[in-house]
């Protein structure tokens, strides 16, 4: 079904009101992009920040009259915007079939020498290496990010063998199920979403992983036993807070990847951790890192 899509480039402070004004005109959905290359990174717990130069496109049904869908906004801006619609262009949208759009762009990914990350609807360019065959649906973990690729491709790199491990933040599972099929004995994956533990489940089976070697829980389930491998791949502000919480869950001797953690904000997130843990030498990607240490 072909689309119309109202694109208006404006100013933090008008935002929300132009939303609005588009739902209310008949919009299918609406959505807010930065509009001047000034990322946010990491916004505050509870927050829900927006850019200072912000797009707001509205995306309509083509049967759409585009003058009285106009007329509509400038009318519902009125009291607060006053003859206010700024920079504001009707553009068609391409019919597409945007699932597939998405899967045509997601590659085979190496993370390490012996290790790939497939979507599961293509072949492994390398059968006999070990393939994690992954369709992340909903949650966050494909390998093309650099923290989750600085995780993998550090997993690739160590002894696995028989270990016992904790996914917190387990996202599609990506980290838990590379571990898995690289020699880990078992995975306890942990993450706020419902979505994450459905997800992570479906990709535990699709690579022939028995459930019971990942074991997935809300973090108030999660099981009070430590591991020889504690990954976390989350942001740097919850990593601080969580640092009791991994330390406990590690075993002496143990070892911690953490990764979602901008080069700025390294030495604050192994600060929280120095009490307990040796860190080594930081890895960085891009302008991520992943932090190592061993717990003494």
């Amino acid at each position: 079904m072909p689309w119309l899509q109202l694109r208006v480039d404006t100013s933090r402070e008008q935002a929300e009101a132009i939303e609005d004004a588009i739902l209310a005109a008949g919009a299918v959905s609406v959505t807010l992009q930065d509009n001047a290359d000034q990322p946010i990174l990491e916004p505050a717990l509870g927050e829900t920040p927006l850019w200072q130069e912000t797009r707001v496109t509205g995306l309509f049904e083509a049967s759409i009259d585009t003058d009285a869908a106009t007329e509509s906004i400038r009318q519902q801006l009125a009291d607060q915007l006053p003859n206010y619609l700024p920079d504001y262009s009707w553009e068609q949208l391409e019919d597409k079939d945007w699932e597939r759009e998405w899967m045509k762009n997601y590659q085979p990914i190496q993370c390490g020498d012996n290790l790939w990350i497939c979507p599961s609807w293509l072949e492994p360019p390398a059968p006999d290496a070990v393939n994690l065959l992954l369709d992340p649906g909903l949650a966050f973990g494909t390998g093309t990010h650099p923290t989750t690729f600085l995780c993998l491709q550090w997993l690739a790199e160590q002894d696995v063998s028989d270990c016992e491990l904790i996914d917190y933040g387990c996202g599609s599972g990506i980290l838990g199920a590379a571990a898995l099929l690289l020699g880990g004995k078992s995975v306890i994956g942990v993450d706020i979403d419902p979505q994450a533990l459905i997800a992570t489940r479906e990709n535990t089976s699709r690579n022939g992983i028995d459930a019971d070697r990942f074991n997935v829980f809300m973090p108030n389930r999660c099981p009070d036993t430590q591991v020889d491998i504690m990954l976390a791949n989350i942001l740097a502000g919850p990593l601080a807070e969580l640092a009791p919480t991994l330390n406990d869950l590690t075993k002496p001797g143990g070892r911690l990847c953490l990764s979602g953690v901008l080069n700025t904000q390294a030495e604050k997130v192994m600060d929280a951790y120095r009490e307990w843990f040796d860190f080594e030498p930081v890895r960085s990607k891009e302008e991520w890192v992943c932090l190592v240490g061993t717990k003494r």
